[in-house]
């Protein structure tokens, strides 16, 4: 692979003796792996029922390298059944060094396609509030899909400037994570399309992005939260120049040490303005000492500054919500008693016939673009209530009365993919009528409404398992 000259220049001075070795590792072949869902299946049960073989990313407990040449995980039902996301391995890094506590306040600022979120909504484990964001109205799409694929229910996907996000939530966030716009440079081999990018817009115009990212974010940390700042880039402008910056504007700022890995390298204090020596606790991923491509992490903790009290006046119940069950409409009681969930009566929304279930303390959202706020149970539709793709995703098995539960074998599983009526006439025990959740291997996949034995196919059509 053909480097750009100036690149190579640079990475010269930045790794000396060890260059030849970087550019060697572009005759190797890149990396693909899986990193499994905790919130829907333990790392012990996914190695017995996973179909591929996987070895383990060793410094990601839930992280699996695979074979990308010879095997699809995205054609198998278990990713339809939100088991798994596909992440190169060292991109899963920052969410999992961000520790999260269930209960907490998190936002990922920059967060399509969702590879970091889909990690952090599922530490938060149901509770809590995940606030996930991309400026890119199109990409937010794909990062809401994959958020209701992993199940997340407590979460707003919002397409904003981080700018207009101060606003809302003043020092509100627990933890942030910024998986930052960047250069790319840590992706030339996995991409060769990221060098022309490189070409355009350098080091130089990402820098001023990652700095007002940085302190619009920093104003929106509680006093002791914690901030995990990444890049795929090598630059220094870009990793310990960034940092530095909001150092020097927001010095209660501290950072901490990232829980080590043998083949991390620390960061380069050479290239901070301010507070040289601390800048050994970030990490370089380099991919001639890794199984991964490029990346920096700095873990940054904000100290209790002046003028730090956690601002709450905007937070109050969202309108339109229902006090009780008894003011919920009657068929949407009745499916209710069919979840195996305590529901708090006061956290249901109801808004242009759509019911959402929101989660706990959040701040009033008027004015702001929002593509989902909370979980979308389900719609009323001429008084009748048909629940949604998004619950069947956040639904255990064990949460649901009616259950078709179909084992991997049976054709019926990729049918109902495919949006297919389904006939269930073979299959013993009563069937009363109704909505029925449809699980493979005991995880759910989505809705049916059964009637005489024929199951009339509700999956989501823009979810639909396509043809090759």
């Amino acid at each position: 692979m053909e480097l750009p000259k100036a690149f190579e220049e640079k990475m010269k001075t930045l790794l000396g003796e060890e260059f030849d070795a970087y550019t060697a590792c572009y005759e190797e072949p890149r990396y693909y792996g899986l990193r499994v869902n905790t919130s829907k299946i333990s790392v012990e049960e996914f190695q017995k029922i996973c179909p591929f073989s996987i070895t383990p990313v060793p410094w990601i407990e839930n992280g699996f390298y695979y074979d990308g040449e010879k095997e699809s995980p995205a054609r198998h039902p278990y990713y339809y059944a939100g088991l798994y996301y596909l992440q190169e391995p060292s991109a899963m890094t920052p969410a999992n060094r961000l520790d999260i506590t269930p209960g907490e306040r998190v936002l990922d600022v920059c967060a399509a396609p969702g590879g970091k979120a889909t990690e952090l909504g599922a530490k938060l484990q149901g509770e809590g509030v995940l606030i996930a964001n991309d400026i890119s109205n199109s990409r937010a799409k794909g990062l809401l899909k994959n958020l209701e694929l992993f199940g997340i229910g407590n979460m707003l996907v919002l397409s904003e400037e981080p700018g207009k996000l101060m606003d809302y939530f003043p020092e509100y966030f627990d933890k942030i994570l910024i998986d930052a716009p960047c250069s790319g440079e840590g992706m030339f081999r996995k991409d060769k399309k990221m060098m022309k990018a490189w070409e355009e817009h350098g080091p130089e115009f990402f820098s001023k992005l990652q700095r007002s990212i940085l302190t619009q974010a920093a104003a929106m940390l509680k006093p002791g939260g914690m901030l995990l700042y990444s890049t795929c880039t090598f630059d220094p402008l870009e990793n310990e120049g960034s940092v530095s910056r909001l150092l020097e504007q927001y010095p209660e700022f501290e950072l901490q040490e990232i829980r080590p890995y043998e083949g991390f390298r620390e960061g380069r204090p050479e290239y901070a303005s301010i507070r040289q020596e601390e800048f050994r606790k970030t990490v370089r991923i380099f991919p001639h000492h890794m199984k991964g491509e490029g990346h920096y992490l700095a873990l940054l903790k904000k100290g209790n500054g002046e003028g730090s009290e956690t601002q709450t006046s905007r937070i109050h119940p969202a309108k339109g919500r229902s006090a009780s069950y008894e003011k919920l409409p009657e068929d949407l009681r009745n499916f209710l008693q069919l979840v195996h969930r305590p529901f708090d009566a006061g956290r249901f929304d109801i808004r242009k016939d759509r019911v959402y279930y929101m989660p706990e303390g959040l701040p009033d959202l008027t004015g702001i673009r929002f593509l989902r706020s909370g979980l979308l149970i389900g719609e009323l539709k001429k008084g009748r209530f048909e629940p949604s793709q998004a619950l069947a995703m956040n639904l255990k098995k064990e949460e649901y009365e009616n259950i078709l539960d179909f084992p991997l074998s049976d054709e019926r599983v990729i049918k109902y993919l495919k949006g297919e009526t389904i006939l269930t006439d073979d299959l013993t025990g009563p069937k009363e009528k109704g909505w029925y959740l449809v699980c493979v291997d005991g995880y759910p996949l989505g809705f049916g409404k059964l009637s005489q034995g024929t199951l009339k196919n509700k999956y989501l059509p823009g979810w639909r398992w396509m043809s090759s």
